[in-house]
């Protein structure tokens, strides 16, 4: 009963915070490029005469409420765009809608003089939150010479690679698993294709990326560590276009059009929009690059296709239907590991008439499949499948704004696997989850206030998870602010990577347990519940050195106050199937930007300390660096700006690892009491050190290059010719290391290539 009347709570608080409004009226709209039809994020959205103001977000929607009664002007500027004016007349409790189109400008600005972004800067929370960017994607120097997230990621402060072929990627002190990862709101399993220089998102598609590291609102859940939301763009509403570009390393084409096109300004439109690309350097490699793993080349194989079909109505309303189709494949001589990932769905935006409550909605499903085969060991195979079910509403006022909504997720885990005992641990099961949140944003002078609240509920375990989250903005200045944020946060999804994996590329999903568990380190004591859960917090500062010149510092803590793990070292059968670990991490990141007509330099350090406790021992996980410098930069220089040449410098410390004490001659008896234990050869077995992870890798450092050339041809039209390269100066970056052959395998040596792109 306490249950019902809270959600209730939930759904009816907004009409109790709005029931007072004032007597204005409400202008809001949707800014779009005139030749695109894109809709154009960040853009400074004025109303002269009344001092007020706001930006577009990045569907390039924008709302100004409570405007007293009259007549303004209603201004739009934007960097490299024509500044647009128009006439409104504001009546009283009356909301209009304005289908904004922007042209080019024909002159080029010294500076910016409005800033979107900074008033957005001003205006948000923004803790720990990343927003980037396809142009952020492209300027970054890539292999291949083909832009991709998985190597812009690698790049931000707080996020960990783990390695060129094989990574994951560790956000603050989290587990991959931790990390929910996004597409148009469906749940990807993984993003990374085994060779980690490619995700499976298409550049030229992406619209925006929010990275959140850590202290974010109650919009998202279910994951403890951080969150990554990729959100693709509508096709070409006015002309069919696209592009196809070739590499070394893949070939991949996008194709874009109308079906139903937009003819008037404001009215309504039909697109789509499709895009694949396919690897190639497994069948390349051995021609160009017969130098990387004699035995092996450069053995990965992917192919990904996505589609996107967009209704857009004049009023700013929007339906999207989208799927796609993911696979993924790589032979080592010690491995044979593979995937599939399947998934599809839409998403509405509801704009109404006559509320300034906006409506979105979501439903999705995606699957996820993979296998791995080892010489040393049976195989073993895991798969997940699922749906997101999500409706949420948005109000507007002058000074505030709320967010609210309602969730359901349902997801099934498939897992087998055999451990060195023979002992075989499985988990088929159902799991549903129902959530419900709300989010207030209020600014009060300099200050910026948004609480949150989330309620999680994980029917399979009938465990409640309230979450309290906020976050908070201080304008000291107009080139200082202060910010911080925190909450609570849980799931019920965890992994079953074991970082003693030679290759660690296979990750089992399960969802947690319904049997019993007990504490770390424990064998009888129970634990409180069978969640994993964590706490955090974070604070920093925004600093604008001059108008394109910005520096974000800021120092987070995260405390896992329990994690879960399949107990891989189950020795006799009534030993328990999992286990229960503590930990934290902290730490500082520092990031620096600097922006120019001709140049772009990007700076990331991050120091961290993550450690874990299993009860017996606190020791560092795998991917506790904790040292790491990213510095990038972009030149463009010749007639017209058509050439560009980029770098980018990666060096991180040492990786901890567990060191080797000995070996033995691991015998099975397999011919039972007739076994000759005196000559008979046994495999060799490894005894690892008692202390975990006290060992350090070497450092790691890369140097990567690009030199890109523009030729246009005709208005729409243009080649785009990159030469790269890959690590430069040959830095030999361990991979892994087999203990049992003594044999030490590398990150993938210098690596160059030539790439072309051709856009219509």
């Amino acid at each position: 009963m306490k249950k019902h009347i809270l959600f209730f709570a939930l759904l009816t608080l907004p009409v109790l915070l709005f029931a007072q409004r004032g007597g204005g009226g409400t202008v809001r709209g949707n800014v779009y490029d005139k030749e695109s039809a894109q809709p154009i994020a960040f853009a400074t959205v004025m109303i002269e005469g009344a001092s007020m103001g706001t930006s577009t977000d990045i569907n390039g929607f924008f709302s100004i409420s409570d405007i007293p009664v009259g007549q303004y002007q209603l201004k739009v500027t934007y960097l490299g765009y024509e500044d647009f004016t128009t006439l409104v007349m504001i009546k009283s409790a009356e909301i209009q809608y304005q289908t904004i189109y922007m042209e080019e400008s024909g002159t080029s600005l010294d500076e910016v003089i409005i800033s979107g972004k900074k008033e957005q800067a001003r205006s948000e929370v923004q803790v720990s939150k990343l927003t980037v960017t396809p142009k952020q994607i492209r300027a970054l120097p890539s292999t291949g010479g083909q832009a991709d997230i998985a190597q812009y990621l690698t790049v931000l402060p707080g996020v960990i690679f783990t390695g060129d072929q094989g990574g994951q990627l560790y956000i603050r002190g989290g587990s991959p698993v931790q990390n929910r990862i996004l597409l148009d709101g469906m749940t990807i399993y993984n993003p990374f294709h085994s060779i980690g220089f490619f995700s499976v998102f298409e550049t030229e598609l992406i619209r925006n990326v929010d990275v959140l590291t850590g202290g974010f609102n109650s919009d998202y859940g279910g994951r403890i560590s951080a969150i990554v939301d990729v959100k693709t763009r509508e096709g070409n509403r006015r002309r069919l276009s696209g592009l196809a570009s070739v590499s070394p390393f893949q070939a991949k084409a996008l194709i874009e059009g109308p079906i139903v096109p937009l003819k008037e300004e404001g009215g309504a439109s039909v697109s789509f929009v499709l895009t694949g690309k396919q690897a190639l350097i497994d069948q390349a490699a051995p021609k160009l690059y017969e130098y990387v793993n004699d035995s092996a080349g450069i053995p990965f194989n992917y192919r990904d296709v996505y589609g996107k079909l967009s209704l857009l109505a004049g009023n700013g309303s929007k339906l999207n239907f989208f799927g796609f189709s993911y696979d993924d494949g790589v032979n080592y001589a010690i491995a044979d590991f593979g995937w599939e990932s399947t998934g599809g769905g839409f998403d509405f935006t509801l704009v109404p008439s006559n509320s300034n409550t906006i409506v979105g909605g979501t439903l999705t499903y995606t699957r996820y499949d993979s296998r791995i085969e080892e010489a040393d060991r049976k195989p073993r195979e895991s798969g997940i499948n699922g749906f997101y079910a999500g409706l949420n509403f948005t109000n507007f006022d002058r000074n505030n704004e709320f967010k609210y909504g309602l969730e359901l997720t349902g997801f099934r885990t498939e897992f087998s696997f055999e451990n060195y005992r023979g002992l075989t641990i499985e988990q088929f099961e159902n799991t549903t989850e129902i959530s419900a949140y709300l989010r207030w944003k209020r600014k009060f002078g300099p200050l910026v206030l948004e609480p949150g609240f989330r309620l999680q509920y994980y029917q399979s375990l009938n465990d409640v998870s309230p979450e309290p989250r906020l976050g908070l903005k201080y304008n000291i200045s107009d080139n200082l602010r202060f910010k911080a944020a925190g909450g609570l946060y849980s799931q019920n999804l965890l992994s079953t990577v074991n970082e003693r994996d030679i290759v660690n590329l296979f990750v089992g999903f399960l969802s947690g347990p319904e049997s019993t568990v007990y504490k770390a380190g424990s064998s009888t004591e129970k634990v409180d519940h069978r969640l994993q859960k964590a706490l955090h917090g974070v604070a920093g500062f925004e600093i604008d050195i001059t108008n394109n010149f910005e520096i974000n510092i800021e120092g987070y803590y995260k405390d896992f106050t329990q994690l879960l793990a399949l107990n891989r070292n189950k020795l006799l059968p009534q030993d328990p199937d999992y286990v229960v670990e503590t930990g934290d991490a902290y730490g500082l990141d520092i990031s620096l930007k600097l922006e120019g007509k001709q140049f772009y330099i990007w700076g990331a350090y991050s120091l961290g300390f993550v450690n874990r406790f299993d009860g017996k021992q606190s020791y560092p996980p795998v991917f506790d660096r904790r040292h790491n410098l990213n510095l990038v930069s972009t030149y463009q220089f010749g007639r017209d700006k058509l050439w560009e040449l980029g770098a980018r410098w990666n060096f991180g410390s040492g990786f901890p690892f567990t060191l080797t004490q000995g070996f033995f001659n691991n015998f099975d008896f397999d011919q039972g009491i007739g076994s000759d234990v005196l000559s008979g050869n046994g495999d060799l077995g490894i005894i690892y050190a008692n202390e975990r992870n006290t060992g350090r890798l070497p450092y790691y450092h890369r140097l990567d290059l690009s030199l890109k050339r523009t030729i246009k041809f005709s208005k729409n039209g243009r080649i785009e010719i990159t030469a790269s390269c890959t690590n430069v100066y040959d830095r030999e970056n361990i991979f892994y290391f087999d203990r049992v052959r003594f044999d030490r395998v590398n990150q993938l040596p210098i690596l160059p290539s030539l790439s072309m792109t051709v856009q219509f």
